[in-house]
């Protein structure tokens, strides 16, 4: 029985997925990582598989960041838990309607294209409905990993559920469905 083949990349929400969520992060001092970001993150490369970001930052839209303090904090996960070879950005507020904004598909879109991946051979791992959203609409694949804040509807219609980044990672490695 043939399942879905190993990912070429993947991407990963950053706030509540790869580090402590802190609502409106312009502080690099205050990143904190996940307890299995690091493991799972090492899987990944050590299989050869390029990791990237994508990030939500409505803070700058909203006034309450500068691009430059989100920047910072980015530059610090990289640091942390890198070298991410792509970090995308989306800036906008919820009402602006941008392509780039999880749920839409643009940041997943743009990083695949960046590291040279058919967006079907990303997989996209996350926190909450719009991560799992914004890689359906791309055609990636998506796991849940929930949190405190994971309604119980995005976990009962996510495609799949793991408990730890590192078993999300395991599912990806192993090209089960």
């Amino acid at each position: 029985m043939s399942g879905a083949p190993r990912p070429l990349a993947v991407l990963f929400d950053r706030d509540g997925t790869l580090v402590v969520d802190v609502p409106y992060n312009g502080d690099p001092w205050r990143v904190r990582p996940m307890p299995a970001a690091a493991p799972a993150l090492r899987m990944l490369r050590a299989a050869g598989i390029p990791t990237g970001v994508l990030t939500n930052q409505s803070g700058v839209g909203r006034g309450l960041i500068t691009r430059a303090d989100a920047d910072a904090v980015n530059a610090e996960v990289d640091r942390l838990l890198g070298p991410f070879r792509t970090i995308r950005v989306c800036p906008h507020s919820p009402d602006d309607g941008c392509p780039c904004r999880k749920p839409r598909p643009g940041m997943v879109l743009d990083a695949a294209r960046e590291l040279g991946v058919p967006p079907e051979r990303t997989a996209v791992v996350g926190d909450i409905g719009a991560d799992v959203d914004a890689a359906a609409a791309a055609g990636a694949a998506a796991v849940l990993v929930p949190t405190a804040v994971t309604r119980a509807a995005e976990i009962n219609r996510a495609p799949v559920v793991r408990r730890t980044l590192v078993e999300a990672v395991e599912h990806l490695l192993s090209g089960r469905e």
